[in-house]
């Protein structure tokens, strides 16, 4: 069994690698295109990375993703290059006469203003929040490809829509990085430098849920074998916390004891986000594993080590 891991060295597709070494996988079977080598976003670099890798299974974890801050700033670049390798990548695979295709595609793709649980079936009863929706409407799009395939050629794929990841080896870059690495850095540099304050952005009101990428990974991986039909599959935690809930706790787990300023001047972002799991529970037999408080002290603990061993 031969599989093409595009993005497999990014932050999920590091750990996904090593879920399907664990379950049997062989390393040597698994091609991880370098950005270097294939750009994915032109269809004769897509075409030639399928005849270098020959594959039975496609893992599409590629993307250019980021904050509400990299989600302004580039929004064109977002839906541009979001959309042309999920495209390419998936005309290319069904060419090649490819067994399953898993997208991972993205949280951001609900509508703004989506009932919470978030259900599956209702991913078209709205537009997406402004500041995300170039990436999210290109994720949507690529589900919409995913179905008309499987209706026309009988391609066989699943869709699963994560939460909000986080996880040690997460994008920590100040332009492109998500509400955890973020506030995590801001803290763990206000503890160093002895701030008095932290400057968020927003009033702290949204809310998010969050799954650590090891638990993600777990269900990329059991979805190889499960449900082909181009469905969209929720992966959460069940669990729904404030921006303002998450500052407190990850300021009291690095020690700072300062003041939070909030700069209600900034996004919000999305102002609800849950997903209902009823349909991975049952279709996919998955569920999370790992705490999100003893997750996000291993986070902070290798974020802090990490910069020990920087200094």
């Amino acid at each position: 069994m031969r599989i093409l891991l595009t993005g497999g060295n990014g932050f999920l597709g590091s750990r996904v690698l090593k879920y399907l070494i664990e379950c049997g996988y062989q390393e040597k079977n698994i091609f991880i295109p370098r950005s270097v080598d294939y750009d994915l976003t032109h269809n004769y670099d897509t075409k030639i990375l399928f005849q270098d890798s020959s594959p039975d299974i496609v893992i599409h974890l590629a993307a250019v993703v980021g904050g509400i801050g990299a989600n302004r700033k580039y929004p064109g670049e977002y839906f541009y290059d979001n959309m042309m390798m999920g495209m390419n990548v998936i005309e290319n695979s069904r060419k090649n006469n490819i067994q399953k295709f898993v997208q991972v595609g993205t949280v951001c793709s609900y509508p703004k203003y989506c009932r919470v649980p978030f259900l599956e079936e209702d991913m078209w009863e709205g537009f997406p929040e402004e500041t995300n929706a170039p990436y999210g409407v290109a994720k949507k799009a690529l589900g919409v490809m995913l179905k008309a395939y499987y209706n026309q050629y009988d391609f066989k794929s699943i869709i699963l829509l994560p939460c909000n990841l986080y996880g040690p080896n997460d994008n920590f870059d100040d332009k492109s990085s998500h509400v955890i690495p973020a506030l995590i850095k801001k803290f763990v540099n206000a503890v160093d430098s002895n701030l008095k304050e932290v400057a968020c952005w927003g009033d702290g009101s949204a809310t998010r849920e969050f799954l650590h990428v090891d638990d993600a990974a777990r269900a990329v991986v059991l979805a190889i074998n499960k449900c082909s039909d181009a469905q969209h599959i929720n992966l959460g935690y069940s669990e729904e916390i404030s921006i303002r809930q998450l500052a407190e706790m990850i300021k009291d787990i690095c020690g700072f004891k300062g003041k939070i300023v909030w700069d209600s001047s900034m996004p919000n972002g999305q102002p609800r986000r849950l997903l209902d799991t009823t349909k991975v529970k049952n279709l996919l037999g998955w569920e999370p594993n790992i705490k999100f408080h003893d997750g996000l002290v291993d986070t902070i603990n290798w974020w802090t080590n990490l910069q020990k061993g920087e200094k």
